[in-house]
């Protein structure tokens, strides 16, 4: 802190440091890895998703027991439906009616990318910032929701309207989780793991065509499954690490989130996150064709790998009106422009900050016309 003249200023910067590590079998009996964060015993509050609870619980609270910490679990019950501010404030209220230290007695978030995100903001807020750990038990957590220091809930008819930025202290990484998910929940972080293919890293767009299909089939349990998702993770923290406050606005993993913000808040019963943002990017895939940006082969990589996935588009829920007034949106968002990533090559992308809402109905329909056969195809069996 300085004086000069009538003006005092106050300059200081915020270390964040933070692991992210790959934990497998953490609450089994002999685990201890959970412990290297915060002190030995205490008390944790534990947000745990109700799926999670239902298949896991069991090992989880003997584990707990077993190192003499002392737990309140908060279960959740998971979905886009309950990231609103009512469960924000009824997890308030469980924690506040249980105490914990400031500064040495974690929150752990363990569940899909809802609740860390709901966990995550509430650790920020409450006393004005806890620290906290998170355990993504989702495909789409764990290679992106749960990785950087975002977090929020939903608030009116928008996605994530409130939230903060508070880094975790740690976030583990456990396998385990992924083998009981079903397939739809897999299928769902692959399509996050696809936006990351396009627009930065096209060695991940040919693990995806060569073994992306055996991953979804084993849970990503085999040698070329877990190399899949390290690269996806080196890919997504590579590129949210120099970034993590968005002081940049422009950011290439906003591919396949421009459009789907609409959709998905439209569609919650409907359409999984990964689900809406696959449908963005090959609506924005078919822009940049449209464009002379991407050319023809690589387009028709990308809609080979969709198909190959076996992953089904529902494009009956693509409306214009309602994708333009998300990209409208997003310009507030964006500060004042469409920033909308489009592919240029398998791996690379451009900014676009002219996109037209006929252009937009142009490329919606072309995709209606070019999947609706695989989309109902795929509900017949």
């Amino acid at each position: 802190m300085s004086m000069t003249g009538e003006r005092w200023q106050v300059r200081t910067q915020r270390p964040i440091a933070y692991d992210v590590v790959k934990t497998p079998g953490l609450f089994a009996p002999g685990s201890t890895a959970l412990l290297d964060w915060g002190r030995q015993g205490g008390r944790r509050f534990v947000v745990l998703d109700a799926n999670v609870w239902h298949h896991h619980g069991q090992a989880i609270r003997q584990w707990f027991g077993a190192h003499d910490i002392q737990t309140h679990f908060a279960i959740f019950p998971g979905g886009e439906e309950h990231k609103n501010i009512d469960a924000y404030q009824d997890l308030a209220r469980a924690l506040d009616a249980f105490p914990i230290h400031r500064r040495d007695e974690p929150l752990i978030a363990i569940g899909g990318g809802v609740l860390t995100d709901v966990a995550a903001f509430l650790a920020a807020s409450y006393r004005r910032g806890i620290p906290h750990i998170k355990v993504p038990t989702t495909l789409m957590g764990h290679i992106d929701a749960a990785l950087g220091i975002k977090n929020g809930i939903n608030f009116g008819t928008s996605k994530n309207r409130l939230g903060s930025f508070e880094p975790p202290m740690a976030v583990l990484l456990d396998p385990v989780f992924l083998g009981t998910l079903p397939r739809r929940h897999l299928v769902n972080g692959v399509c996050e793991i696809i936006k990351l293919a396009i627009v930065v890293d096209a060695g991940l767009f040919g693990m995806l065509e060569q073994s992306g299909a055996e991953g979804i089939a084993t849970s990503f349990a085999t040698p070329r499954g877990r190399a899949l998702l390290d690269r996806a993770i080196t890919g997504m923290l590579a590129e949210l690490s120099p970034n993590l406050h968005e002081e940049e606005l422009s950011r290439k993993v906003d591919f396949g989130h421009t459009f789907s913000y609409g959709l998905e808040a439209r569609h919650p019963q409907r359409l999984l996150h990964g689900e809406a943002v696959l449908l963005d990017c090959l609506v924005s895939s078919v822009i940049a064709a449209r464009r002379g940006l991407l050319a023809a082969e690589a387009l028709a990589r990308i809609f080979a790998l969709v198909e190959h996935l076996g992953i089904p588009c529902d494009t009956e829920v693509l409306d214009t009106e309602l994708m333009w007034q998300s990209l409208l949106d997003r310009i507030e968002h964006r500060n004042g422009l469409q920033r909308v990533p489009l592919p240029t090559a398998i791996g690379d992308c451009i900014f676009a900050h002219d996109i037209t809402r006929a252009e937009l109905h142009r490329a919606s329909t072309e995709l209606h016309e070019r999947l609706t056969p695989t989309h109902e195809s795929s509900l017949e069996r």
